[in-house]
């Protein structure tokens, strides 16, 4: 996540650019629907967006070409689905590779891929299963936002891997590497981001039950 600006080849930029606009359309559609039907989840729309930011702005460098942090898009997944995520972290992106230097403007797609689409929707379905097996709700706030995180390191993983096969093993050997890479910081860093997300679920559920309700997030409160 964050590939800096000209690590990837140019055919391969346009093409997750590509891949990824579908995505962001629906997002867009999706938080305009959002906030038409109830301009409270304004409140924890812009929360969501700004805990991405925060988030995802505090990394430890990384000899893959690429660097490790948390990237804050589970909650928001947790909360909104996975589409508008798309949006709040494309713009994420663009602000963090204008002003903070992280990522780039040729691998913007490839980053929006990997943190706001791809982790976004595996931290959405993890946390649909769980909650339909009824599974304790903090313990599935938990996994969804730990294994949403590690997700977006996987298609990091294969971004790089598909740009830069290894001589000896192909694009299988260059993703194990940059993976076991990866995986030394990101599994805490995972957990840690598990943790926090599961901590700011139960602060809203004390104090912005109105906005919760708002978005169907919590129904019963």
């Amino acid at each position: 996540m964050h590939v800096m600006e000209g690590y990837l080849p140019v055919g391969h930029c346009i093409a997750w650019g590509a891949v990824s606009i579908p995505f962001v359309v629906a997002g867009f559609i999706k938080i305009k629907r959002i906030i038409a039907e109830d301009r409270k989840a304004m409140t924890i729309l812009a929360m969501a967006g700004a805990f991405v930011f925060v988030l995802s702005s505090l990394k430890i460098p990384s000899v893959t070409g690429s660097c490790s942090h948390m990237t804050g898009t589970g909650l928001g997944a947790i909360l909104f689905g996975a589409a508008p995520v798309s949006v709040l972290g494309l713009i994420v992106l663009i602000f963090q590779t204008l002003l903070l230097a992280h990522g780039g403007l040729t691998t913007l797609g490839a980053n929006t891929f990997s943190m706001a689409i791809a982790g976004p929707f595996l931290t959405a379905g993890i946390y649909a299963i769980c909650k339909k097996a009824n599974m304790n709700k903090s313990v599935s706030v938990f996994l969804a936002a730990a294994l949403g995180d590690l997700f977006t390191y996987c298609i990091t993983s294969v971004q790089l891997a598909v740009a830069y096969p290894s001589e000896a093993g192909g694009v299988m050997a260059s993703f194990g590497k940059f993976l076991g890479l990866f995986a030394t910081t990101q599994v805490p860093l995972a957990i840690i981001e598990g943790i926090l997300s599961v901590l700011i679920v139960m602060a809203l559920e004390t104090y912005a039950k109105p906005e919760l309700r708002a978005i169907g997030f919590n129904k019963e409160a």
